[in-house]
């Protein structure tokens, strides 16, 4: 068996294993504005505060203003990762504009060319850890994570190797300046409330 073999035999078990515990979660009674999703095996469910809606708002409305209102860009959609059991949710994803679905309906992360998460208090470790290394290995261009603790943005640009070559960071009230990235534009972060 090839390397490559490998992988694929790998992907389609992790894929099997997250539709089981997709269609478990979906049985389930989640409250209302709660996201769930898996990240490395792991269950978790955090609930969506207005903080983390209002950055996540300013960013589609930023991609819209910038792409159309036919731009790809999607918020807590279902794509699957690489890596063991990464069915996540992104809290903002950018798909090229020839992304298609594959067939089982879902979006491809070889598509994802931006993504930004917005930190939840229960979930940070995730987004500077575990998600950061299955985006670079993805090859996701662009990785933005905007933390209302901290008050900041870091721009993560340049996957090589699991990892983030550069990493930039931005204060809250100044424009986080994209125009060199694939997303090909500035956000006004002013607007970001803080927790």
């Amino acid at each position: 068996m090839t390397v490559l073999e490998d992988r694929i035999e790998m992907a389609d078990a992790n894929t099997a294993r997250l539709d089981e515990w997709f269609e478990r979660i979906e049985r389930m009674p989640v409250p209302e504005g709660f996201r769930v999703e898996i990240v490395g095996g792991n269950v978790h469910m955090t609930p969506q505060r207005d903080t983390h809606w209002e950055i996540i708002r300013r960013i589609v409305r930023a991609l819209e203003d910038r792409f159309g209102m036919s731009v790809r860009v999607f918020s807590d959609v279902r794509i699957d990762f690489p890596g063991h059991e990464n069915g996540f949710c992104p809290d903002v994803a950018k798909l090229s504009d020839s992304a298609k679905k594959d067939d089982r309906g879902r979006w491809r992360y070889e598509d994802v060319e931006f993504v930004a998460e917005v930190i939840s208090e229960g979930t940070a470790a995730n987004d500077y850890g575990p998600k950061k290394r299955a985006y670079a290995e993805a090859e996701v261009a662009l990785y933005v994570v905007a933390d209302p603790y901290q008050g900041r943005c870091h721009i993560f640009r340049h996957p090589k190797a699991g990892d983030y070559i550069t990493e930039t960071t931005v204060p809250f009230g100044e424009d986080l300046d994209l125009t060199d990235t694939v997303a090909d534009l500035i956000i006004k972060t002013d607007g970001f409330p803080r927790d």
